[in-house]
């Protein structure tokens, strides 16, 4: 059983925080994921993931913070962006509340690529303000995991819609996910990409960077398992789990 915060009274939360001072808080973004998949794919698989954790461990899984950093895709339909200190200072917030009453690890789990530079500064910044341990991760190992169980190349090592995230959503939410509807794109890179503000938003038109055709709703669970089963296992290691 998941323990979401949200369905719980506070004196159930106050137990529960008692006996595991840990809190999982998804983090992802509302943006374009290709015809195939819907514009909250990353909340839902870090919420997904945080639920397996919370499953393994007691953790509590706070509200999930569904804006991120979006900028790439700005321009096209749902997209919510935030500016990079809006959000670290967000998170930021986030730890100062929890550590009022009692939280001492607070993981955030990303799902949105994007989000890791701002995750990053904020677990800086934040860490010698607060006795809360703070990590940030976005599907720790995934390299490893991609090439074990991926059949299709990244691109450019990047990821987005496409057999890696579908495979995901497939495993995760696949009554939202429209096989029938995706299309596989490796759009071509600019020579400057990377150096100047070129937008990737603005290379592919299906808002595809992969194959998403070859994805398997089996690979996603084996996926899943592994990254939960690691996320539980630092958790473990940090001191805390089920007691």
């Amino acid at each position: 059983m998941a323990f979401w915060l949200n369905q719980l009274t506070w004196p159930q939360a106050e137990k529960q925080i008692e006996r595991v001072p840990v809190a999982l808080v998804p983090v992802g973004a509302t943006e374009q994921h290709g015809p195939h998949l819907p514009i909250g794919t990353d909340v839902f698989l870090a919420e997904k993931l945080a639920a397996m954790v919370s499953e393994n461990t007691g953790a509590l899984v706070y509200p999930s913070v569904n804006f991120g950093y979006s900028w790439v895709w700005r321009d096209r339909v749902g997209t919510v962006s935030l500016e990079q200190p809006v959000l670290q200072k967000v998170l930021e917030n986030i730890v100062q509340s929890v550590e009022r009453y009692g939280i001492r690890l607070l993981v955030f789990v990303n799902g949105h690529e994007a989000n890791s530079a701002t995750l990053k500064y904020a677990v800086r910044e934040i860490q010698d303000k607060t006795p809360v341990k703070v990590l940030g991760m976005f599907y720790p190992g995934w390299s490893k995991v991609y090439e074990d169980y991926m059949e299709t190349p990244t691109w450019n090592g990047m990821f987005h819609a496409c057999e890696f995230e579908t495979s995901m959503m497939l495993a995760a939410c696949e009554e939202l996910v429209y096989m029938e509807q995706a299309v596989e794109e490796y759009p071509r890179r600019p020579l400057l990409y990377g150096m100047d503000n070129t937008s990737i938003g603005d290379l592919s038109k299906s808002g595809v960077y992969g194959n998403p055709k070859a994805a398997t709703k089996e690979k996603g669970e084996k996926m899943l398992e592994i990254f939960a089963r690691q996320i539980t296992q630092i958790i473990i290691d940090c001191g805390y789990g089920q007691q």
